[in-house]
């Protein structure tokens, strides 16, 4: 059409894209309302054409939840409405759901819950002793207020030395999304977050309660204000994410508390991508006067354990990751202190 330019002209459109006259002057538009703004000395009169240019989807830092986040129970990709970003302004104001299970789910005060029970109202499972004592509000408030730190007495280096000693073995996944499993409070969470090696870092615990104490401290902290952090509620057991969607796992101190270790680790071994790391700490046996004997060093072990906690051999372990499709073992030994990683192989 033909139009009379003066000193501001503003147009209303649909189009992303505006072609002002011969020159083919492009102007992109931020939303449906544009002002041009044009300085000339004398009046002119320009043929203004309107041309939509395809959509193109906006890539916020790779950091979008569009192939990463899975419904829990069929593990299609949720659909999400709302900001897209892995950090908890972005989720906290999102809603996902599932076209094939026709759930929904939500954050529930600081945190997504993906369990399978997730808004369930009737219907309850008794879950494991072990768990329901981290699902605890006093164990919860205590764990970085003196828990973890009797943990030297196993050998444990404390948080700062076995984050430094992690990251050397998560070097080939820095940039990618690294997931803290049995996250706690949020004490390697928030280590790894400022570290600034990877893009996103997500806390993932069954226990509603320190997710809660994860968020209190990320709260505390101004240096956590601008990076990428997501608390998640889900089990290690049905991890919901997307088959090879993940670069790096971690599960500090964790692994002698989940009720099935095996379905952890392979869950674990499904979500990382091709070349992906998962490294863990745990608890190695005491050394056992067994003389050689398996199975009195098993009636042994299973009197050292108790139901909240159980402990290793290292070749438990190794034999573990093998059976679920890693490579690459390596570990570190401090008295009955354990740092294990292995990888998945790379495509062929």
């Amino acid at each position: 059409m033909e139009v009379s330019i003066c000193r501001t002209y503003h147009i209303w459109t649909k189009s992303p894209m505006v072609n002002v006259g011969m020159e083919h002057t492009k102007i992109f538009v931020p939303s449906t309302k544009c002002i041009l703004k044009m300085f000339w000395s004398q009046s002119c009169t320009y043929l203004l054409t309107f041309q939509r240019e395809p959509s193109v989807a906006v890539n916020t830092e790779d950091l979008s939840t569009s192939e990463l986040l899975c419904c829990p129970i069929c593990f299609e990709p949720l659909i999400r409405k709302g900001p897209a970003g892995l950090n908890m302004a972005a989720v906290s104001r999102s809603a996902f759901s599932c076209a094939r299970c026709r759930r929904s789910y939500s954050t529930r005060d600081v945190y997504l819950d993906l369990t399978l029970l997730a808004r369930a109202r009737e219907y309850q499972e008794i879950q494991a002793s072990g768990t329901e004592l981290f699902r605890s509000p006093w164990v919860s408030f205590v764990y970085e207020r003196g828990w973890r730190q009797n943990f030297r007495r196993s050998g444990f280096p404390g948080p700062d030395e076995e984050v430094k000693m992690a990251q050397d073995f998560l070097k080939p996944t820095v940039g990618g999304v690294l997931l803290d499993v049995s996250c706690g409070s949020g004490l390697f969470t928030r280590r790894f977050a400022q570290s600034g090696n990877f893009k996103a870092v997500i806390a993932l615990d069954f226990s509603e309660n320190m997710l809660r104490q994860t968020y209190e401290f990320i709260k505390q902290d101004r240096s956590l204000t601008t990076v990428n952090i997501a608390l998640v509620r889900a089990d290690v057991a049905r991890l919901p994410f997307a088959t090879g969607s993940v670069d790096a796992v971690h599960a500090g101190a964790a692994i002698h508390c989940w009720p099935s270790p095996a379905a952890g680790v392979s869950e674990i071994s499904r979500i990382l991508k091709p070349g992906g790391v998962f490294v863990a700490t745990t608890f190695l046996t005491p050394q056992l006067m067994d003389f050689g004997n398996k199975e009195l060093r098993k009636i042994l072990k299973q009197a050292s354990s108790s139901s909240t906690l159980r402990s290793w051999d290292a070749a438990e372990l190794e034999e573990l990751c093998q059976i679920c499709g890693f490579v690459d073992y390596k570990s570190i030994h401090r008295n009955n202190f354990i740092m294990f990683s292995a990888s998945k192989p790379e495509q062929a």
